[in-house]
C-alpha cells in the first residue's frame, strides 16, 4: 500500500508523491504568541510531530518549518494590559511554547521564522502583488483584490459570489470606502498612533496576518511545497488567502497537499474561553495527566476527526499508557551484559532499522503498523499494533516474576528482546517515550508555598543588589523543587509548578 493523505484541496484521499524524490518540504502554521498554548495546540502539534517522525522513519528527507506570529492585535492588546512591550510579551511566550512542546516530546522544527524578523520579505511580496495590479493601497492600508484571483475559494469550496453572507462573521466585513470589495483582505495595516509600527513604502504600519505565512513559506522553502499543515479552523479565511496571494504572486501552486486536523471539544462542547472549558497544556499537565498520557490520548483518534476531552477518556488513556509503558520499560530493566540492545532516543527522529532477525509474526505486525500509518496516519490502528507486540512481552514479564531471568533459555530471551526493540522503535515513530520511574501527579506533591515566596523575595533582593550569582542559585533551587519562575514587568514574579 502506498502512502496516502486526505487532501483538503481535492476533498479526497490521494497517493503522496513528492515534488522532489525522497524530499518533503512542510510548512505548519504556528501560534500567535500572546498567551500559553492550549489543548487545541497540543492536539495539532502532536499529530504533525507524528507525521514528521513517520516520514523520516520511511526514509524521506524532511524540512519542517513552523512560524511564530509575534505581532498582531491580540499581542498589542495583551502587552498594553501587562504594561510591557510586544517584544517582551512575545519572547516570554515563545519560551513558554518551547517548554510545553519539549515536555510533550515534540521535535523542534528545522526553522521557526517570526513575522517581525521577515518584514523585508513581506514588504517585497506585497510590492510584487502591487506591480501585478492584484493589490492596491489606500491611505496607508494595502489590500488584496479577491476578484482578480479567479480560483479564490478552491480550498474551502466556497463560491466567491456567496462569500459575503458566508464569511461575514469571520471577515468582519468592512463597509469603509478604503476597500474596493468587502471581501478584500489586508496585506499591510496602517498603525494607530499608540501602536507599535514598522516603516514601509506605504507609511508606518504592520503586516496583515495572512501575508506573513506566504512570505515565510517562500523565504524558507521556496515557491512550492509538498505539505501545508494547520487546524481546520484555518481553512477559511487564512489558508484560502494564503493560496490566493502566493499563487497570484508566484504563478505556481503553493502546496500539493493540505492537511487539517479536527477541532477539540471538552465534554461535548467546543473548547472556548467564553464557555469556561478552556484549558492550557500547562494546566492539564499540572493535574493527574502525564505528557505521554496526553500524547497517547490524542493519537487514539484520527487527526482529521473532532477530539473530545473528558475526564473519563483521559483516565482510560492513562491506564492504557501505563500498560504500554510497562512493556516499553522491559528492555531497560531486564537487560543483561549479554544483551546488546538498541535504545531509542526520542530527542531525534528515528530511522527505520533493518529488523532482519524478527520472527514471522513480528514481521507481519511491522507491516501492519506501516499499512495503518500509510492510510492517512491511522494512529489508532498503529496503537493497536503496539499492544499486540506487547502481549508476549507482558507474558514474559510475568514469567520472570516467578523465576530468575538467568534460568530462561537464551534463544527465547533474545527473541523477546527483539520484539521489545521493535515495540520501542514503533512507539518512537509515534513519539511515545518510556518512563522508567513511577510518575507522581504534580497536584499530589506537597508544596510549601511560604518557602517558595520566601525564596522569591530573597531572589528579588539579590537582583536589586546586583548579586546575580545568588539570584541564579535561588532560581535553580526553586527549579529543583519543581517551580518555574516567570518575571513580569515592574519587578513582579509569578511562579508555577512544571
Amino acid at each position: 500500500m502506498s502512502l496516502k493523505f486526505t487532501n483538503t484541496l481535492s476533498k479526497k484521499k490521494e497517493d503522496f508523491i513528492t515534488i522532489n524524490p525522497n524530499q518533503v518540504k512542510i510548512y505548519c502554521c504556528g501560534v500567535t504568541v500572546y498567551d500559553l498554548c492550549h489543548l487545541g495546540h497540543a492536539r495539532s502539534y502532536l499529530n504533525w510531530d507524528v507525521l514528521r517522525r513517520f516520514l523520516i522513519w520511511k526514509g524521506f528527507e524532511v524540512k519542517f518549518v513552523q512560524n511564530f506570529t509575534d505581532i498582531d492585535d491580540k499581542i498589542i492588546k495583551r502587552a498594553k494590559k501587562e504594561g510591557c512591550s510586544t517584544d517582551e510579551l512575545s519572547e516570554r511566550n515563545i519560551d513558554e511554547f518551547h517548554k510545553d512542546m519539549d515536555t510533550l516530546s515534540i521535535l523542534r522544527p528545522n526553522s521557526m521564522p517570526r513575522a517581525t524578523k521577515c518584514l523585508h520579505q513581506i514588504i517585497n511580496f506585497i510590492e510584487d502583488l502591487e506591480e501585478k495590479n492584484i493589490a492596491y493601497s489606500n491611505n496607508g492600508d494595502v489590500y488584496f483584490s479577491v476578484d482578480k484571483h479567479k480560483s479564490y475559494g478552491k480550498l474551502s469550496g466556497r463560491e466567491i459570489e456567496n462569500q459575503i453572507d458566508n464569511a461575514a462573521g469571520r471577515l468582519k466585513i468592512n463597509q469603509e470606502k478604503s476597500k474596493k470589495n468587502s471581501l478584500d483582505f489586508a496585506l499591510w495595516k496602517k498603525s494607530k498612533s499608540d501602536e507599535i509600527s514598522y516603516s514601509s513604502p506605504w507609511g508606518k504600519g504592520r503586516p496583515g496576518w495572512h501575508i506573513e505565512c506566504s512570505a515565510m513559506v517562500k523565504q524558507e522553502l521556496g515557491e512550492s511545497i509538498d505539505i501545508h499543515l494547520g487546524g481546520s479552523d484555518l481553512i477559511f479565511p487564512h489558508h484560502e488567502n494564503e493560496i490566493a496571494q502566493s499563487e497570484a504572486c508566484n504563478g505556481k501552486e503553493l502546496a500539493k497537499y493540505w492537511l487539517h486536523n479536527g477541532m477539540v471539544n471538552v465534554g461535548g462542547e467546543k473548547m472556548s474561553k467564553s464557555l469556561g472549558n478552556f484549558t492550557t497544556i500547562r494546566a492539564l499537565l499540572d493535574e493527574d495527566i502525564s505528557p505521554m498520557t496526553l500524547r497517547f490520548f490524542v493519537l487514539q483518534t484520527n487527526y482529521r476527526k473532532p477530539l473530545d476531552f473528558t475526564e473519563e477518556a483521559l483516565k482510560a488513556a492513562s491506564k492504557g499508557w501505563e500498560r504500554l509503558n510497562n512493556c516499553l520499560a522491559f528492555g531497560h530493566i531486564y537487560k543483561t551484559k549479554d544483551q546488546n540492545i538498541n535504545e531509542i532516543n526520542l530527542d531525534k527522529p528515528i530511522k527505520r532499522s533493518i529488523n532482519s532477525e524478527l520472527d514471522k509474526n513480528s514481521f507481519k505486525l511491522l507491516s501492519d503498523f506501516e499499512k495503518y500509518m500509510d492510510d492517512d496516519l491511522n494512529t489508532s490502528g498503529a496503537l493497536s499494533i503496539l499492544f499486540e507486540l506487547s502481549q508476549p512481552i507482558r507474558k514474559f514479564i510475568n514469567l520472570i516474576k516467578e523465576k530468575d531471568i538467568n534460568e530462561i533459555n537464551q534463544d527465547e530471551l533474545n527473541q523477546v528482546f527483539k520484539k521489545w526493540e521493535l515495540l520501542s522503535e514503533l512507539a518512537g515513530v509515534l513519539g511515545l517515550k518510556v518512563n522508567l520511574k513511577q510518575e507522581t501527579p504534580k497536584n499530589k506533591l506537597e508544596i510549601d508555598t511560604d518557602k517558595i515566596e520566601e525564596l522569591i523575595n530573597n531572589r528579588s533582593l539579590a537582583k536589586a543588589n546586583k548579586d546575580f550569582i545568588l539570584a541564579d542559585k535561588i532560581r535553580n533551587e526553586l527549579k529543583d523543587m519543581g517551580i518555574d519562575l516567570i518575571d513580569k514587568p515592574k519587578g513582579y514574579t509569578e511562579w508555577r509548578r512544571f
